[in-house]
């Protein structure tokens, strides 16, 4: 039995095991995906699951049904700093608000459950659609790192995010978290 991470209203976050290796592989090299993120291959996935402690990859899911909405890797488990970094954010069923649910599980598991101090993302600068996401779950510009990776020989930027545990506990007590 998979361990389950949280659970929320439609979604839960377990950790990821073996058996979701294709779907996970699938994710990060699908074409609407793929030009957005820097994709892992099957054997630092083989990995994480099996020798990681710091890493984690995580399988996004349904409550009702278990389908499979996403994944996120997470890293930084170890840190003395309790500094977690959400390395892939990748929702497969887009449009159905689930980005924002799994934020928001996410982030309390980080800060309820683990009690981490902070927790970062980076992403490519032209990903609108996630930085919107991002930022309207409380992520802060910290910062943009100048050509930073190559994508099919084009130098590209990546936009830092963050959230410190008491900006996560204001939204708390506004209402905007579970």
């Amino acid at each position: 039995m998979a361990e389950i991470l949280i659970t929320g209203p439609r979604l839960r976050l377990r950790r990821a095991d073996t058996a979701d290796l294709d779907y996970i592989i699938d994710l990060e090299y699908a074409e609407d995906n793929l030009p957005f993120i820097v994709p892992f291959d099957r054997a630092f996935h083989e990995n994480i699951m099996t020798k990681g402690e710091a890493s984690m990859d995580v399988i996004i899911e349904e409550t009702a049904t278990g389908e499979k909405v996403g994944y996120f890797m997470v890293a930084g488990l170890k840190t003395e700093a309790k500094e977690m970094e959400w390395t892939h954010v990748i929702v497969g069923k887009k449009g159905l608000g689930y980005g924002h649910e799994a934020m928001k599980l996410i982030k309390k598991w980080c800060f309820e459950v683990k009690k981490f101090h902070r927790a970062w993302l980076d992403c490519k600068d032209y990903n609108e659609r996630a930085l919107h996401l991002y930022e309207s779950e409380g992520m802060v510009r910290e910062g943009l790192i100048r050509e930073t990776i190559v994508t099919n020989g084009v130098y590209e930027n990546l936009v830092i995010l963050g959230i410190l545990d008491r900006e996560y506990t204001a939204r708390q007590e506004a209402g905007l978290e579970l």
